[in-house]
């Protein structure tokens, strides 16, 4: 899909000349990426760039790199400053990206605070900033690699991942956000539970920590299912699929934070059924899963993908999804 396409786009350019004129000539609708697209979809889409674009060269007093950005992330920006709300740029974004009107997509946190996201790694050390944590630039221009062999290695495994406020000169305030009501009304209510393939402490993590959704997951008995990624990355280096688990179950449990705040659940509280993709690289212990009480594992078939090796075949998931439903 032409949409979908433009959105994935990186400007990953070789000189800076050359990505000023790139990311130019997709602001004012010239680039060949356009090709095919309708003027309306066109036109509402280049709104937004341009609305984003304006904003950041309004801030005076900080500096934005647009390389390695994704169009498709400089557009939602755009409308989420534009309307001030979350929820009103995820409903734009469904619509002209042409997601199934039936799907809901909701943010987990809904608020217009600036937001950072942050870690603390075993030997007590803290990172601030997603990129810091997951793919840090070395400076120099080119695409983002999130393999664990692209990046340098952490110091030493994360422990836990917050929230940081970004207003104000102390660049280290913890925050904790609540969660969007609509979320924890829907984890009630949902047939099955699904831990998405992604950047583990940046990507999924970062949905758990927050109060009242350990405690929402926790108390329903439907399937409850871990999509094991299929190779690790910066965050993930040496893990294993017990590795995994326990990391979500910190994150529900909120282990390292509050103690006044933290569960006590079990591992098979939050996950009890583990999809693992055919041929992927992370090790599963089914005998220490087992002891856990995750005791239901489906090897689901694979392909491999040119720039991250094995994922999921999408036909065999949702077919692996649609027989788990069914028992």
């Amino acid at each position: 899909m032409v949409i979908v396409h433009i959105s994935n786009h990186v400007c990953a350019i070789s000189y800076w000349m050359m990505l000023f004129a790139n990311r130019y000539e997709i602001v004012e609708g010239e680039h060949t990426l356009w090709t095919g697209l309708s003027k309306p979809y066109r036109e509402t889409i280049r709104a937004f760039l341009t609305y984003f674009q304006d904003q950041i060269l309004r801030r005076q007093d900080e500096t934005f790199c647009f390389s390695n950005g994704s169009i498709g992330n400089f557009f939602f920006a755009g409308a989420r400053i534009f309307f001030l709300s979350l929820d009103a740029a995820i409903f734009l974004f469904s619509r002209v990206s042409g997601i199934p009107a039936q799907s809901l997509v909701l943010p987990v946190i809904s608020t217009n605070d600036r937001l950072t996201l942050g870690c603390e790694l075993l030997d007590g050390s803290i990172i601030r900033g997603q990129n810091a944590i997951s793919h840090p630039s070395s400076g120099a221009l080119g695409p983002v690699k999130k393999d664990a062999s692209a990046n340098p290695a952490l110091p030493s495994r994360i422990k836990r991942i917050f929230y940081i406020s970004s207003e104000g000169s102390n660049s280290l305030h913890e925050v904790f956000p609540s969660p969007h009501p609509t979320v924890l009304e829907r984890l009630k209510e949902v047939d099955c539970i699904v831990y998405a393939m992604g950047s583990l402490f940046t990507s999924i993590c970062p949905s758990l920590v927050l109060k009242g959704v350990g405690e929402a997951i926790a108390s329903r008995s439907c399937p409850k299912v871990l999509l094991l990624n299929s190779s690790h990355d910066r965050e993930t280096a040496g893990f294993t699929a017990i590795s995994f688990v326990a990391a979500i179950t910190d994150a529900l449990n909120r282990t390292h934070g509050d103690a006044h705040n933290c569960l006590q659940n079990s591992p098979k509280s939050y996950v009890n059924t583990l999809f693992v993709p055919r041929d992927g690289q992370v090790p599963v212990e089914a005998e220490r899963l087992a002891d856990l009480g995750i005791t239901e594992l489906v090897v689901v078939d694979s392909v491999h993908d040119s720039k991250v090796g094995q994922i999921y075949d999408p036909k065999s998931l949702i077919q692996a999804l649609a027989d788990l439903l069914r028992k």
